[in-house]
């Protein structure tokens, strides 16, 4: 999945990988570096082990070869690709064998380029050999094998955690970019919401003889504008900092007063509103309900169809809020109360509206739920 960063993202995206690919590669050296001086110990160690036995082997060979007075097989042993071999009198001087190198014999063990060479004198002068000189030649070259198979491993694993960091920055990043996505669709939105009814306010201005008709549209328009404003300033400022003025108010009143604006706007969409309200009392903040009722029933004029109906209830301490519109998706209904969310572009709106119904439903613990069939309609019900 291509994801389109800004320069800032970028930037932050180049320095987790940064931080990221250059641990991995620091740890990753110091694992590589302890794990190869333990392996070339074990080496040295199994190789110095298999020379003692080799060479403890040609020692009792030779040994029994003298006390039974039979010949001594030493061509075999100078035909081996593993070693190299020479045996030496009691002056130190080469009787027979392969080896060229000079030999301290005053030494165990001589380590030498590519090679190390051990020597050995418990013959005690059988068949008058008193040193075995045994040079390894496959030491060195399972050591180089090593470095290449560490190597070979290092940058194969280094690659994969190059990939899942890579994946990983990305998988961070997406979360932001969506949220500027959003944002940037909020503030679009937010602009064409403010741009509808600013427009009608001006071209009905532009007549100095306004009719009832286009005073009407002002003082809709003008409404639009105000609910907007509250909205935005209730999200980002005033559900923080104002102290709620709660008091008890009878939910049937607040109801009939939100309807004398609602039902011009339902009337402007041929939207017919059926009403059964009933006296209820109710302990909130006055803007908090005007908030909850006008969004939800805004909702229900604004994703309806052209001559539907809403059928509003207040019975039993329940409100009930139905429309006959276009419905939301079941695998949608849960990410309706997100902040910028909106289940479809077919309206305006931009997103907040059912964000804050949800956030004054919490505060005063009201039980929201949702009904919702597509090209049936969406019920909206409220539990005081």
């Amino acid at each position: 999945m291509v994801i389109d960063l800004t320069s800032s993202e970028k930037s932050t995206f180049f320095r987790f990988l940064f931080l990221y690919l250059g641990s991995s590669f620091v740890l990753m050296i110091f694992i590589a570096f302890f794990y190869y001086q333990n392996e070339k110990i074990l080496y040295y160690d199994l190789t110095k082990s298999n020379m003692q036995n080799e060479v403890s082997k040609i020692s009792s060979e030779i040994i029994l070869s003298h006390m039974r007075g039979s010949e001594f097989e030493k061509e075999k042993l100078l035909k081996t690709k593993d070693y190299k071999i020479s045996f030496y009198d009691k002056n130190q001087n080469k009787i027979f064998g392969n080896l060229d190198e000079n030999i301290d014999f005053s030494k165990k063990i001589i380590d030498i380029k590519n090679s190390f060479i051990l020597i050995d004198d418990s013959v005690l002068g059988h068949l008058d050999i008193y040193y075995i000189a045994l040079k390894e030649n496959m030491y060195f070259k399972k050591i180089e094998e090593l470095k290449l198979n560490i190597i070979g491993i290092f940058f194969i694993i280094y690659l994969i955690i190059a990939l899942i960091g890579f994946y990983l920055a990305k998988l961070f990043l997406r979360p932001i970019r969506e949220e500027r996505v959003k944002l940037n669709n909020f503030i679009k939105d937010t602009t064409h919401e403010l741009n509808t009814p600013i427009s009608a306010i001006l071209m009905s201005t532009e007549n100095k003889n306004l009719s009832e008709k286009q005073i009407e549209r002002v003082r809709i328009s003008a409404k639009r504008v105000s609910e907007i404003y509250s909205d935005l300033t209730y999200l980002f400022l005033e559900n923080k900092e104002t102290i709620k003025n709660i008091q008890e108010f009878n939910l049937k009143d607040l109801i009939s007063e939100q309807m004398e604006y609602l039902d011009l706007i339902a009337t402007k969409k041929r939207v017919k509103i059926n009403k059964s309200i009933e006296d209820f009392d109710y302990k909130i903040d006055k803007d908090d309900f005007i908030r909850i009722f006008n969004n939800l029933v805004s909702n229900a004029i604004k994703y309806n169809k052209i001559g539907g109906v809403i059928d509003i209830s207040l019975q039993n301490n329940i409100l009930k809020i139905s429309d006959s519109g276009i419905g939301i998706e079941k695998d949608k209904i849960n990410d309706i109360y997100k902040r910028y969310y909106r289940a479809t572009n077919e309206q305006g709106g931009f997103g907040i509206g059912l964000n804050i119904v949800s956030y004054i439903c919490s505060f005063y613990k009201i039980k929201i739920t949702v009904d919702s069939q597509i090209n049936k309609g969406t019920t909206f019900i409220l539990t005081f």
